[in-house]
């Protein structure tokens, strides 16, 4: 690794310097800086980063980074960050410092609109799922790859705890705007269609294989500038459900979306519109690319060649192209209700809604999305548009 970082960033140890940037929740995060430039270097600990020592975890989660990043590289190159060196022994990984990029979380909070962004995420999101799974590969492809991600058992485990079972009971992670989110929580934890809801759709992530997710796809998760996108961090993949990605990142732009107001230095109307806009925009183009993708490239055992010919196959390909993607944006909704649930009521918050000082005010927030997120998870089949859900966001925006 030594020479590895001569050749990326000159000199040697002597001229280096190191600093701690990351502030997420798994792994530490250091910039490593030399006399020709600079690299990024992701450090795994045997313990989860948020917690401490007595969460222990597996340090072979950067393995599954690296694998990650390498397979969706392959796939979706425009939006990868560049992985120099990956070295087990020590559980780092070296890679391209985005020096002119910025998370889009901090982006969003600033108020800041990215042109690009919904064509390339959307692009991302068609690209990686669409080409990991049955769709595109056949048994044993898909297979061989889903083989080198069944191991990443811990972070699964994380997600499937986190995000579907703590929210809902009374577990020592958990922790909320007390007192004023203290009766919402009570009855979301007490609420029995709602555990329901999630109990489902902890049912499809443990079973749902789709297809390689990155499973952690927040606006934590990825870097801007108004040229480019880059997806990083997916420490979390394995193969699940494709509408959990698109959750996870509708579901951040929703509580993004309700932090607005609490903006008071400059007026966020049409940052808000802006933000809705994404969410539109994001799954529609994801919808046609990955409409594209089907007539061009269905070649895997989803629907074999052979399984039908002529003007039958088009009305098959058509019928199931149809089916498939009501139940992706199905899961979608109900994924991104878990989503906004977990990060008001469990371990991980995000900084969007923390930010606001005020605790009656972050509450108001809060409690706008724990309803929207109910409702969304209950009552899914009635939104079968993505208009109908920012609709429902605006309807819930203007409540107290």
């Amino acid at each position: 690794m030594v020479s590895q970082l001569r050749q990326k960033i000159g000199g040697g140890p002597q001229d280096w310097s190191v600093s701690e940037i990351g502030d997420g929740n798994v792994n530490f995060i250091f910039r490593l800086q030399g006399p020709k430039g600079q690299v990024l270097m992701k450090q795994a600990v045997p313990y989860l980063r948020i917690v401490g020592e007595s969460w222990p975890l597996s340090l072979k989660r950067n393995f599954f980074e690296f694998r990650a990043l390498q397979t969706h590289s392959k796939l979706a190159p425009a939006y990868m960050p560049e992985v120099f060196s990956y070295n087990e022994s020590t559980s780092s990984m070296i890679m391209e410092f985005l020096d002119d990029h910025l998370i889009l979380r901090k982006g969003m909070m600033a108020g800041t609109e990215y042109p690009n962004f919904s064509e390339h995420i959307s692009d991302y999101m068609a690209q990686t799922l669409f080409f990991t799974s049955d769709l595109a590969l056949n048994a044993g492809e898909k297979k061989e790859l889903m083989q080198l991600f069944c191991e990443n058992i811990d972070l699964c485990k994380i997600t499937e705890d986190l995000i579907f079972t703590d929210p809902y009971r009374k577990a020592p992670q958990n922790h909320w705007t007390t007192p004023e989110l203290d009766s919402d929580v009570l009855s979301l934890q007490t609420d029995v269609p709602l555990k329901i809801a999630a109990t489902e759709m902890k049912a499809k992530f443990l079973t749902h294989a789709q297809a390689l997710i990155h499973g952690d796809l927040h606006s934590g998760s990825i870097m801007v500038n108004a040229e480019e996108t880059k997806v990083i961090d997916p420490e979390f993949a394995f193969f699940g459900p494709m509408g959990f990605d698109m959750g996870l990142l509708f579901a951040n732009f929703f509580m993004s979306y309700f932090s607005q107001f609490s903006h008071e230095e400059k007026e966020r109307n049409q940052y808000e519109n802006w933000i809705l806009r994404q969410i539109e925009e994001v799954w529609k183009g994801f919808a046609a690319k990955f409409s594209k993708l089907w007539d061009s490239d269905l070649k895997g055992d989803y629907l074999a060649p052979q399984f039908s010919e002529g003007e039958q196959r088009k009305q098959i390909i058509q019928t199931m192209r149809k089916k498939y993607l009501q139940e992706l944006f199905a899961d979608s909704i109900r994924f991104t209700g878990c989503e906004m649930i977990r990060r008001i009521v469990g371990l991980a918050h995000v900084a969007d809604l923390e930010q606001i000082k005020d605790p009656k005010t972050r509450a108001m927030a809060e409690r706008r999305c724990l309803r929207m997120a109910r409702e969304i998870m209950v009552n899914h089949s009635k939104y079968t548009e993505i208009e109908h859900l920012t609709q429902l966001a605006k309807s819930m925006r203007i409540q107290t």
